[in-house]
């Protein structure tokens, strides 16, 4: 396996200016939203799915605090312990040679497991067929030595994609100058490796808590249970069978 990349996106130089989103359309030939004027703020994409595998969400917070606009742009977060692998009955998803998790459109069956197991609600299905889609980090473009679209078009270096253990280090940079210029709210988000979900391969520096983003305050992989869940089944099965057997065993009642 190669060297793990991912994307580490610092929200406190992103602009808003979709660069990010165009460019993900563009490459990897997603179709539009709809085009819907949702007359609430001037994100006109309204969240990730399946037609939108890059998002800069416009978070416009009045509050006694001051009015302020904080900018993000989200994307799937190619999670070390990615329950939608877990639950994918067909081989869809995979884990490819560089620790991202990819959707072969051509083998899902459309079946929408992935959807719920999902602790971001990342992934989900498109309405013209059924499959599931979301970001590949452009699988296509790093097995050319190329940098995913979004990465390359972001014009304020907000998207940066490399090694996860670099952008790790500069994140942890970054954040230490934010704070020493006062910005004490500043924090990173899924670069952990012991939480929920293992870390995450494309993690954030927020400006708030994650809630204000719309993101999971403690994301934890939806099948951590399976196992457990599985022996009980296991146990009960094996405990209603015994009774039967007993109660068969002693023969009819006279």
């Amino acid at each position: 396996m190669s060297e793990r990349v991912g994307f580490f996106t610092d929200t406190s130089v992103c602009i808003g200016c979709k660069a990010c989103e165009v460019a993900c359309k563009e490459w990897n030939d997603v179709p539009d939203d709809g085009f819907v004027f949702r007359a609430t703020s001037y994100d006109n994409t309204g969240g990730l799915g399946a037609s939108t595998w890059r998002h800069v969400a416009f978070i416009e917070d009045f509050t006694e605090r001051g009015d302020r606009w904080l900018m993000s742009s989200d994307v799937c977060k190619h999670c070390t312990h990615a329950a939608c692998l877990d639950v994918c009955p067909t081989g869809a998803l995979f884990r490819t040679e560089f620790d991202t998790v990819v959707v072969q459109a051509d083998v899902c069956n459309g079946c929408g497991y992935c959807v719920p197991a999902c602790p971001y609600g990342v992934i989900d299905r498109r309405e013209d067929d059924g499959r599931a889609w979301k970001c590949t980090l452009c699988y296509d473009r790093l097995r050319d030595g190329l940098e995913p679209a979004c990465a390359k078009a972001c014009p304020t270096d907000s998207i940066q994609f490399g090694p996860l253990e670099e952008l790790r280090e500069r994140a942890a940079e970054r954040l230490a100058t934010l704070h020493e210029a006062g910005v004490a709210e500043a924090r990173l988000y899924g670069e952990r490796p012991d939480d929920g979900v293992g870390g995450d391969g494309a993690f954030f520096l927020l400006l708030d808590e994650p809630e204000v983003y719309g993101l999971p305050p403690d994301p934890v992989v939806t099948t951590r249970d399976l196992p457990s869940m599985w022996l009980w089944a296991g146990a009960a099965a094996v405990s209603m069978a015994a009774a039967c057997f007993g109660a068969f065993a002693r023969g009819p009642r006279r």
